[in-house]
């Protein structure tokens, strides 16, 4: 009852964590649209007077909306203001929560990996967060650098910092762990952006408006920088929370730099979009993202490495003694394996049928990504592999 109740709360949390992303990142899309779709108002009209930079003009679902962006401020303080925060908080606690659940609970599982190096769980763990804490401090630092004054560069500059992050994850975690947590450490960026700037600079803003005074406007340039830094951090974040079902990527022996490759052609398409919503026609982006796509499928492409020759006749119940010996632990309707509650994927690798019906999976897993086990935890031996490599080679014959 317990495996199941920690299943069901994961599943809650995932739901919630997917709604509260869909609504941030579409918020984060949004304001990006509308501020690049702004028409200048006409020098000396009404709304000029009013301190109104920019407007649009827009109609959906049946009715007319005028949006309209203030160079600083409006000259009298608005009674009732929305503030676009609690999409970002939910992300972020749900998210985190997830992670806790899934990967730091379940650490020896989920995140050692000894042919990796040789963490213990809590060093894992303790891996984890501090990845998260200190890849906020320094992309706060660079932005508040004299770096932070030049766009091109401290963005340069943070790609490098994430790339480093992954290169060193890659290098202590297993595959799938470093992934999500070079994610869960943007997703961290982006909230703490949130938290300690943004909202921060409009509470100064409107302090400052409800005083008489004139608001600075160096609180809202600051907003905008991190609002637009969180809008391209989007696209890599949503691949990262996908990438666990492609183990080509992070199973790959320099699984950080697919990653890197897949995160730039994410960001491009962002850009495009971004400097479409201008007027701009700038397809050169979509084009270099697509060539990065390109060199990802190629550079992923399955290569399966040398295995020793197979002696004696292959049959199910041998490859069924394998599985049994290095898979069931994980793959049955009650696993044994610490940490784990269900069976991966929902496959089933107790008897004779499951095995036959997922073979295609398990040379995929085994032979070609040789992700599993994860780990290797069960220490399955290359012999094994060859073994398991020659049934579905052959057909997979269920005898």
């Amino acid at each position: 009852m317990e495996a199941h109740l920690i299943e069901m709360l994961g599943m809650l949390l995932r739901w919630l964590h997917v709604i509260a992303g869909i609504a941030w990142v579409g918020s984060s899309f949004y304001f990006i649209w509308l501020d690049g779709n702004l028409d200048p108002v006409p020098p000396g009209s009404e709304e000029a007077g009013k301190g109104v930079s920019g407007e649009l003009w827009a109609v959906h679902g049946g009715g007319f909306y005028n949006s309209q962006k203030y160079a600083v401020a409006p000259a009298r303080h608005p009674e009732k203001i929305h503030w676009f925060k609690w999409e970002a908080y939910t992300t972020w606690l749900s998210g985190t929560a997830l992670l806790v659940i899934v990967y730091w609970m379940r650490a020896q599982a989920m995140m050692v990996d000894p042919t990796v190096s040789g963490l213990t769980p809590a060093q894992a763990v303790g891996v984890g967060a501090a990845s998260m804490i200190v890849s906020w401090c320094v992309y706060d630092l660079l932005c508040r650098s004299p770096l932070g004054r030049r766009n091109r560069v401290v963005a340069a500059a943070v790609f490098g910092l994430l790339t480093l992050l992954a290169w060193l994850l890659c290098a202590t975690l297993g595959g799938r762990a470093a992934y999500i947590h070079v994610g869960v450490a943007i997703g961290t960026i982006m909230a703490a952006n949130v938290i300690f700037v943004i909202i921060p600079g409009q509470k100064r803003m409107v302090a400052a408006m409800r005083a008489g005074r004139t608001p600075d406007p160096a609180d809202g340039a600051r907003g905008r920088q991190r609002s637009v830094h969180n809008n391209y951090f989007t696209l890599p974040v949503v691949f990262i929370m996908i990438s666990n079902h492609y183990a080509a990527t992070y199973g790959h022996p320099h699984a950080w730099a697919v990653l890197a490759l897949i995160s730039a052609a994410g960001v491009l398409i962002r850009h495009f979009f971004n400097r479409r919503h201008k007027g701009a026609r700038p397809w050169r982006y979509l084009a270099v993202s697509a060539v990065l796509f390109g060199a990802v499928a190629v550079w992923t492409a399955p290569h399966i490495q040398a295995l020793p020759p197979v002696k004696g006749p292959v049959t199910l119940d041998r490859v069924r003694s394998i599985v049994g010996q290095r898979c069931v632990m994980c793959h049955s309707q009650a696993p044994t394996f610490p940490g784990i509650t269900q069976p991966p994927a929902g496959v089933v690798l107790q008897g004779a049928a499951g095995i036959v019906q997922n073979a295609q999976r398990i040379y995929q897993q085994v032979v070609v990504t040789r992700i599993m086990p994860l780990g290797n935890a069960s220490q399955m031996t290359d012999d094994e592999r060859a073994v398991i490599a020659a049934w579905v080679t052959a057909g997979a014959p269920a005898q």
